[in-house]
């Protein structure tokens, strides 16, 4: 996990014994870390809610993300605001490195969020930050970005791709 997290919401095994329902947001500080962490124009709001729970060499966590967020148009670089809502189901469970080995081995999509636990405590905020990351969208585009950049001279993938260059040929008009 990172050393020094933007947003740290520590849950320990003590906690989870019985389950326990938690509720986090974010405040400024902490949002505007997390923006610069996660390259993000703005991140308006961040909040987390989880239902936490031990399980047998561990705890589980399972709840959802909420932001409010602005990032940077791929192609313009100007900003597009997004909503994201994202589900969690995670384990933290003891010894996961435990059966690595040099050998492959084949895992199934319920081992993809398992997670190792450190001592006996996870840190639930932490987590909520790598699955705000993992819902960004990689490649975020501004509505009027296709316009823009044929006002600058940017050809569209279909104007300047082979199809293209063949309908020239042919003396057909592209699209």
């Amino acid at each position: 996990m990172n050393a020094d997290p933007e947003f740290s919401h520590i849950v320990t095994l003590a906690d989870a014994a019985h389950g326990k329902t938690i509720a986090i947001e974010a405040d400024a500080e902490a949002r505007e870390r997390i923006a610069k962490r996660l390259d993000l124009v703005k991140l308006a709001s961040f909040a987390v809610t989880a239902e936490v729970r031990a399980v047998a060499g561990g705890i589980a966590a399972r709840g959802e993300v909420r932001a409010e967020l602005v990032q940077r148009c791929a192609a313009t670089d100007l900003p597009v605001p997004a909503n994201l809502t994202e589900t969690f189901d995670l384990k933290f469970l003891r010894d996961v490195d435990a059966a690595a080995s040099e050998e492959e081995i084949e895992i199934s999509d319920a081992d993809c969020d398992i997670l190792p636990l450190e001592g006996d405590r996870i840190d639930l905020g932490e987590a909520a930050v790598q699955t705000l990351s993992l819902g960004l969208d990689p490649f975020p585009r501004h509505p009027d970005a296709d316009r823009i950049l044929a006002e600058k001279g940017v050809l569209s993938e279909e104007a300047a791709g082979p199809l293209a260059a063949l309908a020239k040929l042919r003396g057909k008009p592209t699209s």
